[in-house]
């Protein structure tokens, strides 16, 4: 299973807990138009946020950040969606997180790659990336 970009059939009875804010989307431009691109956001900007279905088959929402004054989107905040009080798993969580980032990396494209993005989490001895 591949990540995958969704329309959430139902949010009802759903928690979101927060799992990656990245506040700088915009440091590189490539990163920004990948999600203008993949999220259609020049057309819809903040008016809903962004969904994907990972490896687990949990659904994550992606809520575009903007601020006065710069391009958008300038971040991007990663949510669980939660079943209830059901308790997050992080580990599950962690290797999602890291098939996010290597698809991401895979859609911007060079001069970043997924082989460079495994290699410094191999370098980090993040347990998510030793089984990328």
């Amino acid at each position: 299973m591949e990540v995958a970009v969704v329309t959430p059939t139902e949010l009802a009875g759903k928690r979101r807990v927060p799992v990656l804010i990245e506040d700088r989307v915009g440091h590189y431009p490539e990163f920004r138009e990948f999600f203008e691109r993949t999220f259609a956001l020049r057309e819809i900007g903040l008016s809903r946020p962004g969904y994907l279905v990972a490896p687990s088959w949990h659904v994550y929402e992606l809520v575009f950040v903007g601020r006065s004054g710069e391009p958008f989107p300038c971040g991007v905040e990663i949510n669980a969606l939660v079943d209830g009080l059901e308790p997050l798993e992080e580990d599950v969580v962690d290797r999602d997180l890291w098939a996010i980032l290597r698809w991401m990396i895979a859609g911007v494209g060079g001069p970043w790659s997924v082989a460079d993005l495994d290699a410094t989490g191999q370098l980090y001895r993040l347990p998510a990336a030793q089984s990328g």
